[in-house]
């Protein structure tokens, strides 16, 4: 990967944190089941990505192994993570989604062939520690199913990066449309009762699928073939560092000291774990 290539794909991944930290708070806001806003957004996020691919020619999917596992592991995360928000805190869902750095350097080996640089292991620690140190304050002990449901998606989210990334940039854009599509067809019938058209929930709902779903993921796709899948989840832990930015603009709350201290640790083990990267060729 080239110097330019490789910032480029780092720029992107920022932006879809930006975008993706908006979630949570979008998903508090609609009055719908959380496969009804699961099925929903895939809808609209397959719409917006389809329509952008075709300038580019017909989609043309490799039904890989790796590509397989992506839309399944795609699917698996935006499910599980509207699930657990709707069923616990949205400190809980975001902070336990970002075990995932842990799932990817476990398992990285084993699917993409990559070894694990002292760096990365020791960038890994550091984000795991400064989350749990943001969080300390919020994490709350109750809705069980919920956390469990939040670990289960950052185990997939894990999936995501590891399998995109062992598709080294083949077809990655169709894996994440195909697993809108998946997404769609398994939680729609199972959806339920959907309320009449109201823009109290229509407005989120567009947000979501256009802008947190659909735009955010057609520049992850484009960013993993630039990056390792360690840096794609260690740059988008900035998603839940976010989050208490959008909490503070719409209700006024303020984070904790804690929460402070623990974001400056994550951001700057990001930010020495690309320093150090960069330095070491």
């Amino acid at each position: 990967m080239t110097d330019l290539m490789h910032g480029r794909a780092v720029i992107a991944l920022v932006i879809c944190a930006v975008l993706w930290s908006s979630g949570g708070l979008l998903i508090k806001l609609l009055p719908l089941s959380p496969l009804a806003i699961a099925g929903l957004r895939s809808v609209i996020a397959a719409s917006v990505m389809f329509a952008w691919t075709r300038r580019q020619g017909p989609l043309r999917p490799t039904w890989s192994g790796a590509q397989i596992g992506s839309i399944i592991s795609y699917m698996f995360t935006v499910v599980l993570f509207v699930w657990a928000t709707k069923t616990t805190t949205a400190a809980n869902a975001i902070l336990l989604q970002y075990t995932a750095p842990i799932w990817v350097a476990l398992l990285s080996a084993v699917i993409t062939r990559e070894r694990l640089q002292r760096t990365d292991v020791i960038v890994v620690c550091c984000v795991m520690a400064g989350m749990i140190v943001f969080f300390l304050d919020a994490l709350s002990p109750g809705a069980l199913l919920g956390n469990i449901l939040a670990i289960a998606s950052g185990i997939a989210f894990a999936g995501v990066a590891l399998f995109m990334r062992a598709q080294r940039g083949e077809s990655n854009t169709e894996s994440i449309i195909l697993g809108n599509v998946l997404t769609t067809i398994v939680c729609l019938p199972l959806a339920g009762g959907i309320p009449a058209p109201s823009w109290d929930w229509i407005g989120p709902l567009l947000a979501l699928g256009i802008l947190q779903l659909g735009i955010s993921y057609l520049l992850y796709s484009w960013a993993l073939a630039h990056v390792t899948a360690l840096e794609a989840v260690l740059i988008t832990v900035l998603e839940p560092l976010l989050n208490p930015l959008w909490v503070v603009l719409a209700i006024g709350e303020v984070p904790a000291p804690m929460s402070i201290i623990g974001g400056a640790i994550v951001l700057l083990a990001v930010i020495w774990g690309q320093f150090s990267r960069r330095t070491s060729f």
